[in-house]
């Protein structure tokens, strides 16, 4: 269990929210930031909020990505022989890294005052730069990296590599001064699984901006009703259907191929349905399947879709569903999903009952059937779909605001910089 911090107060402790007006902050962001999925999410909406609250931050990432209005993102050179890296573990990532790290000492003469490092090797490159500098670093704790790499299928747990790499993780894992998890669940594996000191743990689960995506796009309002009925027929999908929306990754891992498989059976059920799938990569791979699996006309594959038109393609569903496997990855989009009212049907895992407790539709983990029939069941009962959305809704109002999340940085942030003042209890 984790132990409590209390500060104790002294002649130091003058500013216990942050300990100077404004501090230097660099997020150290192994990946192709932006792009409008997972994690790079929770990257933007936590600069935003630090930055909304008077600091400086400073996104320190590859060279590819989308450069987001109003943050100081500073890019890595571009490697020749991986100009269209997309996301996934790969080998290619280790060139990545290096030029990543040769960015960051970049930074000798602009000294940050925390170092907050994003993945595993975020933290792998920002721990000599915390000695060299002398500052705290931060660690935002995403996910397990070995069995993300499992996920992805580039590593196999009963391949040689397998014990040298969880051991790297569980050295990576003791470094920081700090660690912020995405979930409860994720701080409950640091400890359980990875011996993590408790008192350096703190959660701070994903969050969503509720005046973004709000539920007047799914028409409780003349104009997104408007903008509702436009986009469909934009998109192709007749205006009587009841519409099922899947925003995120398209891959095995999280669940995509089991995703089409129960929209099979859906159709064959309920032909009134559609299903909306918005995401990459492999667009064609999965159009494919669902041409295999007979989904011509029920489903609607949009490619990528920007995280400032999340919102407006969500106020398209009527459902959502969550098929990803992950037991120990982030799921932020089901915030997404909640914010709009919409219920939702997932596979039941430790994130998904995190976020959304006996207010979502459950399926063990891989059982298509299951997914089908906890999709059928909600397209058969519009009341208690209703009733579940607004519940949702209710949740993420009251617990999931990244300005919450905002403080609840600042005061890791603060015990980082000054540990003497804090005792555990």
């Amino acid at each position: 269990m984790k132990r409590e911090q209390v500060p104790v107060h002294n002649k130091q402790c003058n500013q216990s929210r942050g300990y100077k007006e404004s501090l230097n902050i660099l997020m150290i962001t192994p990946t192709s930031f932006f792009a409008s999925y997972g994690c790079h999410v929770r990257i933007l909406e936590e600069a935003r909020v630090l930055q909304k609250m008077g600091h400086q931050v400073t996104i320190v990432t590859y060279q590819k990505g989308q450069d987001v209005d109003g943050l100081n993102i500073e890019r890595t050179l571009a490697i020749p022989w991986r100009q269209n890296y997309e996301v996934g573990s790969s080998r290619h990532k280790i060139a990545f890294d290096v030029l990543l790290a040769l960015k960051c000492a970049s930074f000798t003469r602009r000294r940050p005052d925390i170092i907050h490092a994003h993945l595993h090797e975020g933290v792998f490159i920002g721990y000599p730069m915390s000695l060299l500098w002398g500052v705290p670093l931060v660690f935002d704790f995403q996910g397990s990296m070995t069995n993300e790499m499992i996920d992805h299928h580039f590593l196999n747990p009963k391949s040689f590599f397998y014990r040298p790499a969880r051991r790297l993780e569980e050295i990576l894992n003791r470094l920081p001064q700090a660690i912020i998890t995405s979930s409860y669940h994720a701080a409950g594996l640091l400890q359980d699984e990875f011996r993590c000191e408790p008192a350096k743990i703190t959660p701070v689960p994903d969050c969503v901006n509720a005046n973004d995506f709000t539920p007047e796009w799914r028409g409780n309002g003349h104009g997104p009703s408007e903008s509702r009925i436009q986009l469909k027929q934009e998109w192709g999908i007749p205006p009587e259907r009841q519409v099922i929306v899947y925003l995120g990754l398209l891959a095995e891992y999280q669940g995509t191929s089991l995703l089409l498989e129960a929209a099979a059976r859906v159709i064959s059920a309920r032909p009134d349905a559609h299903f909306l799938i918005m995401g990459y990569p492999g667009v064609e791979h999965y159009r494919l399947q669902a041409h295999r699996l007979g989904l011509d006309g029920h489903i609607t594959f949009t490619g990528r879709i920007p995280y400032q038109d999340a919102p407006r393609y969500l106020g398209l569903g009527d459902i959502a569903v969550a098929p990803k496997l992950s037991a120990t990855e982030g799921s932020g989009k089901l915030l997404n999903y909640m914010s709009m009212a919409l219920p939702i049907v997932a596979f039941d895992t430790p994130v998904s009952r995190e976020y959304l407790r006996d207010l979502g539709m459950y399926a063990p983990p891989g059982d298509v059937r299951a997914l089908a029939a906890a999709l059928l069941a909600l397209l058969d009962d519009s009341n208690r779909a209703i009733v579940l959305g607004q519940s949702l809704r209710q949740r993420v109002l009251e617990r999931y605001s990244w300005e919450w999340a905002g403080q609840q940085i600042l005061d890791v942030y603060a015990r980082a910089l000054a540990p003497e003042e804090y005792v555990y209890a």
